[in-house]
């Protein structure tokens, strides 16, 4: 028998049958299930789903926050053979609606009261719809027509077994590695979502890539909190299942700090901005301490650097800096690993570029973040640092079975089993960047080095053409940017100008504190983040920054934003990435006066 999502998640529930698989909060207390009981759900789920009538081959829609019911769902429909459609749970009713048709989706299970909601809003403009399941938080009042709950699914399931268990066996032995698994939309910086087609093949192809690089163990706990709906967080979901690791689901984003200290997981994976808050509030931490605390620290990071140096270069220590490691993570890092839990041996990011300099102050307090790339329409893998050879900026080597080129104009092309099948309904935007060759262009530029690292030096959209002709990579001066924990975003703009200017937002507890420190009294922090005294300081750090660049690249003038980017005001993607174009039109006229 082929293998495909399915065959892979039922072999797990055999071979681990008693061991841990899912760990979940629910009423202030973790929950363990073994894959035993996630395989009597999932059994009963996608019983469930045949009972409704679902055919091998119809498209399912997903509508949630990532927790372990998502994972449940995301097996049971691979069981009926279905395909599943994930959703952004921050999604408007009409983009839902879109997503729904243009899949065709006759299903869609959605999590709570609140995306029900939504549903309902827009049912009118979904005629092909038929049910929709609610995992939880709703209370069916009658028998179901088009809503039904996720214990009447399951119901369902139990009560159809005898009619539909040989179904379900034959709808997985005839299952095929080319068939679809799911369609994908993109999260999208510009228009609507586009459909990515992947089939089991693609994804078993890049779960046996990545098994010789990530070294886990069956029975590690990760702690899974990027949203479910995005490829990155599934591909955490599907090593779970294919290296039979305990998924910890996290309540939610703002409980993070909280879960990782209860689930001691060995390790995460996560996007940029994470570590980029961490970094920010262990800087704002230093900076308010004593001066004693400053130079213990400082001395500390300086024996921490020496460490990384040594060990990027794979030299062995010398005992006297053992000796200062033991002590400087006893007297300051180990503040930090107790934070993430204390048992984590290397964290991943993922989804966007991280900071060299973060890394390196990690790995300096004696974590390894290993930085890995991939697209949705590679699922997502394509290139990743090793915790036995890395890199420090680079998104590691490309990973077995798995091609790579530069083509002439610095793209990044990939060719490999893991290679989706193109774009859902959509023959043109497929023919543009799926060559029949089996090349796939991702729109990265990027270089690869003499030991095979990869570097991604911008992306071939976002590269910013001056009016005298150079190229800048915004990325590589927001990164800088962010560098400082008083910055919370930056986005470059400059594309056919005579120079580069930046829209500045700041970190509200570092803007509250400076407000604090300098006595200005204005409660609105929009008043505040225009003060002159705030303005200047922002001045400072654009200067030192500048001082790094060439200088067709420096940033000649800027604004500071009176609010954040958020997800909710459209400007950041669900992987936390800057939606320039949104915010270009967003802010026309304040980009209109920096060039006046």
């Amino acid at each position: 028998m082929s293998e495909t999502l399915g065959t892979m998640f039922w072999s797990r529930v055999e071979k681990s049958a008693e061991r841990p698989a899912q760990m979940f909060k629910r009423h202030g207390a973790w929950t363990t299930l073994t894959w035993r009981e996630v395989g009597e759900i999932v059994r009963e789920l996608a019983l469930g789903l045949a009972a409704l009538g679902r055919q091998p081959g119809d498209a399912v829609a997903l509508l949630s926050a990532s927790r372990a019911e998502w994972v449940q769902a995301d097996f049971a429909i691979f069981s009926a053979g279905c395909v599943t459609v994930p959703v952004y749970p921050t999604y408007p009713p009409d983009l839902i609606a879109y997503v729904v048709n243009d899949s065709g989706a006759r299903t869609i299970i959605v999590e709570d009261a609140a995306q029900l909601a939504k549903v309902l809003e827009t049912r009118e403009k979904m005629p092909g719809l038929q049910q929709i399941v609610v995992m939880s938080g709703y209370e069916a009042t009658q028998p179901p027509k088009m809503v039904m709950t996720w214990q009447m699914l399951r119901r369902l399931g139990r009560d159809n077994a005898a009619q539909h268990a040989g179904t379900l066996a034959e709808r997985l032995k005839s299952a095929k590695p080319d068939d679809v698994a799911s369609i994908v939309y993109t999260s999208g910086t510009t228009g609507p979502p586009k459909g990515v087609v992947q089939t089991h093949g693609n994804h078993i192809a890049a779960q046996k890539a990545g098994e010789s690089c990530a070294p886990v163990e069956e029975g590690w706990v990760h702690l899974l909190f990027l949203p479910l709906a995005h490829s990155f967080a599934r591909l955490e979901s599907f090593i779970g299942v294919y290296r039979g690791l305990c998924t910890a689901f996290a309540e939610n984003l703002d409980k993070v700090g909280d879960n990782l200290r209860e689930v001691r997981p060995h390790f995460i994976c996560s996007v940029p901005r994470v570590f980029e808050k961490v970094y920010a509030k262990i800087l704002a931490g230093v900076e308010a301490g004593s001066p004693a605390k400053k130079k213990i620290f400082h001395w500390a990071l300086g024996v921490g650097r020496q460490v990384s140096r040594h060990q990027q270069r794979g030299q062995p220590l010398p005992a006297t800096l053992r000796l200062k490691r033991a002590l400087a993570h006893k007297l300051v890092f180990s503040k930090l690993h107790a934070a993430l839990g204390g048992r984590l041996q290397w964290a991943i990011s993922g989804g966007a570029p991280l900071s060299r300099d973060i890394a390196e102050f990690f790995h300096a307090a004696g974590i390894l973040v290993l930085e890995g790339y991939g697209l949705t329409e590679t699922c997502p893998v394509g290139t990743f640092n090793q915790p036995t050879k890395f890199k420090f900026g680079s998104v590691g080597q490309v990973l077995p079975g798995i091609e790579i080129k530069i083509a002439s104009d610095g793209e990044i092309l990939f060719r490999g089993p893991h290679i989706a099948k193109g774009y859902f309904k959509q023959p043109d935007a497929t023919a543009e960047v799926f060559e029949p060759s089996g090349w796939f262009h991702t729109g990265d530029i990027g270089r690869i080095d003499e030991d095979g690292f990869v570097f991604i030096t911008d992306r071939k959209k976002d590269l910013i053409v001056t009016a005298g002709g150079m190229n800048i990579a915004p990325q590589n001066i927001e990164n800088m940017l962010k560098a400082d924990p008083f910055i919370s975003q930056a986005m470059v703009y400059g594309d056919r100008k005579s120079y580069p200017v930046a829209l500045i937002t700041l970190n509200a507890d570092e803007l509250a504190k400076f407000a604090r420190e300098r006595g200005i009294v204005a409660t609105d922090p929009a008043v505040v983040a225009k003060h002159p005294a705030v303005v200047e300081r922002v001045g400072r750090t654009v200067e030192e920054k500048n001082s790094q660049l060439q200088s067709y690249a420096k940033i000649k003038k800027f604004t500071v934003l009176p609010v954040d980017f958020t997800q909710e005001g459209g400007e950041l993607t669900p992987t936390l990435k800057v939606k320039r174009k949104v915010v270009a039109n967003k802010y026309l006229t304040t980009i209109e006066e920096l060039y006046r």
